[in-house]
């Protein structure tokens, strides 16, 4: 098989893999399996896999409240994600962080965020050991487009564009900020413009196109490698779920959802691709999606197999010296 072949391959499966997962996380929560609250990427799997598709296992990645498939495009165990989401002891964090608060320093995953543009600060500091220490890494930050409205986005791409730090920051583009149409809450078409103001490159991608991502990243991150600067990567999608599982979304129409769901679900249109390419038939896609579904479903099984957190452990990894 040829090397793009088997990119396509990897790359197909990873989406599927985070659209799974996501699916299996909604129907956990609506069975009363996960505590709290979680939020849905569904519709945005191109922009995590073809951004991190492009990324070593070094590199430095924050991310928002709505972070699984970064995290699992990142490389990420799927049995401490689901234990984690589970609050059970097995997880990433011990059970303690959940949904929002995910992180692995292993693959350079400095966590979810439970904090609207929370994580640009931490990568812009990221970004500044990476060019203190004068190693090739790269940090990459997602945040969404209502969080591209708020104060440390300036703080953050001000520093690290007079700096020139190795940083990219990556605005997923979903077209909600909660419950708000970005349409009326931003006031330019593309964020992506907003770069000159600081500058450096700003660049707009249909993100339900994995390649397109895969190619803009690409870029970004090879220019910060080189000690270049920063880049504003806008990765314009569609959030299919709501804000929230459980939120009514009473901001938009199904007929809208379905609009989206039916011409632009990017795994749906890379599987078209694919096909076409010869890479893909509907044997190999039936294949991958039951290979992805007996992962997660191993997954769950540990996850409820393995023990909440003690009470006395509540206090646990707080402190330096406890």
């Amino acid at each position: 098989m040829p090397d793009d072949a088997k990119t396509y391959l990897n790359l197909y499966q990873t989406m599927v893999t985070v659209r799974q997962f996501e699916t299996m996380a909604g129907e956990m929560f609506a069975g009363g399996k996960i505590p709290g609250f979680i939020h849905l990427s569904i519709g945005q799997e191109g922009s995590s896999v073809g951004v991190c598709s492009v990324l070593r296992p070094d590199d430095y990645l924050t991310t928002t409240h709505r972070g699984h498939g970064h995290m699992i495009a990142k490389g990420a165990d799927l049995n401490k994600m689901v234990a984690e989401l589970f609050g059970k002891k097995t997880g990433y964090c011990k059970g303690k962080g959940g949904s929002m608060h995910i992180a692995d320093f292993s693959i350079g995953f400095l966590g979810a965020n439970g904090v609207v543009a929370g994580g640009l600060p931490i990568i812009t500091g990221a970004g500044l050991s990476i060019k203190m220490r004068k190693t090739d890494q790269v940090a990459i930050c997602f945040f969404g487009d209502g969080a591209s409205n708020r104060g440390p986005v300036h703080e953050a791409m001000n520093m690290a564009s007079i700096w020139k730090l190795p940083v990219i920051f990556c605005v997923e583009n979903n077209q909600f900020a909660s419950t708000t149409r970005t349409s009326y809450a931003c006031s330019v078409e593309d964020i992506a413009t907003r770069a000159a103001g600081y500058n450096m490159p700003g660049v707009s991608v249909d993100a339900n196109d994995i390649l397109a991502v895969r190619k803009a990243a690409t870029k970004a991150v090879a220019r910060a490698r080189k000690g270049e600067g920063p880049t504003l990567l806008e990765n314009k999608t569609y959030r299919i779920r709501g804000h929230f599982e459980g939120d009514p979304q009473k901001y938009r129409n199904n007929d809208e959802i379905a609009s989206w769901k039916d011409k632009l679900d990017p795994i749906n249109r890379f599987a078209k691709l694919l096909t076409q390419k010869k890479v893909l038939n509907k044997k190999k896609i039936q294949q991958i999606w039951d290979e992805v579904a007996a992962k997660l479903e191993a997954a769950v099984a540990f996850a409820e197999k393995s023990p909440f957190p003690e009470p006395e452990e509540a206090l646990d990894d707080l402190f330096v010296n406890p």
